[in-house]
């Protein structure tokens, strides 16, 4: 006999009811949408009227999940970046030079002669001392810290005529291309996010290029404008100031401008105290007169350095330079043992937002050549959405039509059953934050076609059952049990397909298998759950002792 507990009636209507709620943010998208990036800008710069009266269009206690619109739906911006691992070659070994310099002039005055790209190149006064020098410099590598190098040394010293000359190892440069191209995508994936932009695609291409498409930002200049910007923090030590511009600021140091003050440089120790890789937080603040600033603070290690440096240079002035301009150079007044400070300057309150982000989101390792750039106007996402709602209202209303023709009130049913299929599968998309594309939208017509399917196979097994004098509660019963098994291996060999096709692909193409793979999931629960669950209860209330299908 037909028979459904009460505790299963409940799951199953509460798992439709909580499907259905959570596709609901996306039939009020705009509103939505607007609501959350409210909610994202309280959190970072506080309440404002117009971000509560924002706010308040759509209720907190509802959720607020919404299934992402790609590139092609929704516009945006697109860039094919390369990353110059070149530069990182270069800033590692000019790095070395304090460690080189101390460890070597034990046994000889050394001088830093203008290196090349990639190379530290050392002048010995003492050039008798040359293998003892060598054996010293080779002495500071360190094995290199991947499987493939185990066993490698870093660095590969060479000398002639008095010149030490150290270079990256080809393990460790290996090494180092992985880490540089790991931590741009890393820090280009913080920094679009950090910004409030939507479920952007950052890919790595070849060895040293990266992918990046940003669904509903203005243009390709906006987005370079937020990924291109280094932000590249350091602490350094003054040696003077200068008006000179021409001024040759001696080896070892450099000359930098004044962010501030026009005509006014630096001269600063090249090699920095602290650096913005240590930075574990920066948040936008006031000064002590009300003028916007941006507060830090350093990691352990970070902390311990500046605690250390300016325990030890009290009265001496020291450089915050900010992509090689001097935002600011105080005299350092005492100990400062916290780890922690603050950053003034000419700036406004919007500036110092966007500086505490990119410091946030840390300093991009190298410098990044824009390759290929494309602005994909919203005009033609929007074309793209009226043709895709246009082919999933025809598909929707011609299934439904065929199936309120060919099987009557179980046609309806199955309608019904698909109406809550759809909303289940946007409620899932909406869940795990999944982004639509058109790829996406041909799985949902996909879907919508497949979805009657199960329901075409038990209805027609219920008919054959009734052909052989069975009761009507007799033959839908069989009718869902023999179908059973013909329903499941269909749709695991398509959800297979889909998961391949997940695994395999990118982009697109996983767009696609996510809508299709959720779709087999949602139009099974309908059709063996939702649509007998319907027809038993139906069945109870008429008892009808014939039934036609």
């Amino acid at each position: 006999m037909l028979q459904i507990s009460i505790w299963k009636r409940i799951a199953i209507w509460l798992t439709c009811a909580v499907g259905l709620m959570l596709a609901a943010p996306n039939g009020f998208y705009t509103v939505v949408e607007g609501h959350n990036d409210a909610v994202k800008e309280i959190e970072l710069s506080g309440a404002t009227p117009e971000l509560e009266a924002q706010r308040a269009l759509w209720p907190d206690f509802m959720p607020n999940n919404l299934v992402n619109l790609g590139l092609d739906l929704r516009g945006g911006a697109h860039l094919l970046a390369e990353v110059r691992v070149e530069d990182v070659y270069t800033a590692r070994l000019e790095a070395m030079w304090p460690e080189v310099r101390d460890a070597v002039r034990r046994i000889s005055p050394v001088n830093l002669q203008q290196s090349g790209p990639a190379e530290l190149k050392v002048r010995l006064t003492d050039p008798t001392k040359m293998a003892e020098a060598m054996t010293i410099v080779r002495g500071l590598g360190r094995p290199v810290q991947t499987l493939t190098g185990a066993g490698a040394n870093d660095i590969e010293v060479s000398g002639d005529s008095g010149v030490i000359t150290v270079v990256l190892s080809e393990a460790e440069r290996s090494a180092t291309d992985e880490r540089t191209m790991q931590q741009s995508l890393e820090i280009i994936r913080r920094r679009i996010d950090e910004v409030g932009t939507r479920e952007p695609t950052i890919q790595r291409q070849g060895a040293d290029r990266i992918l990046i498409q940003v669904p509903g930002i203005g243009s390709a200049a906006e987005l370079k404008a937020i990924i291109g910007t280094t932000a590249q923090l350091t602490f350094n030590p003054v040696v003077r100031r200068t008006t000179d511009a021409a001024e040759r600021p001696g080896i070892g140091n450099e000359l930098v401008p004044s962010l501030d003050e026009t005509g006014l440089f630096y001269v600063i120790e090249s090699a920095p105290v602290v650096t913005g890789e240590e930075l574990v937080d920066a948040q936008p603040s006031f000064d002590q007169n009300g003028g916007p600033a941006v507060s830090f603070r350093f990691n352990t290690s970070g902390a311990r350095k500046f605690g250390d440096y300016t325990a030890e240079n009290i009265g001496s002035p020291f450089a915050i330079v900010l992509d090689d301009e001097v935002v600011s150079a105080p005299t350092i007044q005492s100990h400062i043992p916290g780890g922690s400070g603050i950053i003034t300057g000419n700036f406004g309150v919007e500036e110092s937002t966007r500086l505490a982000v990119l410091l946030r989101a840390g300093a991009l390792p190298a410098q990044l050549d824009f390759l290929e750039e494309r602005t994909i106007g919203p005009e033609l996402g929007q074309d793209s959405i009226d043709a895709g709602k246009v082919a999933t209202i025809v598909a929707f209303s011609l299934v439904l039509f065929f199936m309120f023709a060919a099987y009557g009130l179980f046609g309806i049913f199955a309608n019904i059953a698909l109406i809550i299929n759809v909303g289940l599968l946007f409620g899932l998309l909406s869940l795990v934050g999944a982004t639509l594309t058109l790829p996406g939208i041909a799985g949902i017509v996909l879907t919508v076609g497949m979805a009657v399917d199960a329901n075409v196979l038990i209805f027609e097994r219920i008919r054959e059952e009734l052909l052989t004098s069975k009761g009507p509660a007799r033959a839908i019963e069989l009718g869902y049990e023999k179908a059973l098994s013909a329903i499941l291996d269909a749709n695991i060999t398509t959800f297979i397909t889909a998961v391949i096709l997940f695994a395999m692909g990118s982009g697109p193409v996983r767009g696609f298998a996510i809508t299709l793979g959720l779709g087999i999931l949602t139009s099974v629960f309908t059709a063996i759950y939702v649509t007998r669950l319907m027809v038993v209860i139906w069945y109870e209330r008429r008892r009808p002792k014939t039934i036609e299908i």
